[in-house]
């Protein structure tokens, strides 16, 4: 079994963070200076360089423009779903 990071899975859910991000019209330093890191730590986290914890996903997905909780759940309702 691959690691989780190179997974179907993850891919998608790098993919949700930066489209969503996108979506919103903000830029990666935008984002940063929301969450008082780097311009690379975005970049990290959106080519998987770095993974986040939970607190830190909730962070991320509130500076990105987004609910948590429904971001949270769209990926759940996909992974058990079988989607990639």
């Amino acid at each position: 079994m691959r690691k989780s990071r190179t997974s179907e899975h993850y891919v998608r859910f790098q993919e949700r963070l930066l489209a969503t991000r996108k979506a919103n019209g903000l830029t990666q330093a935008e984002v940063a200076l929301r969450l008082g890191k780097p311009q690379s730590f975005v970049a990290k986290v959106e080519n998987g360089e770095r993974r986040l914890d939970v607190i830190e996903l909730v962070a991320y997905v509130s500076a990105i423009g987004a609910e948590p909780v429904a971001f949270i759940t769209a990926m759940a309702e996909e992974v058990a779903g079988g989607k990639a």
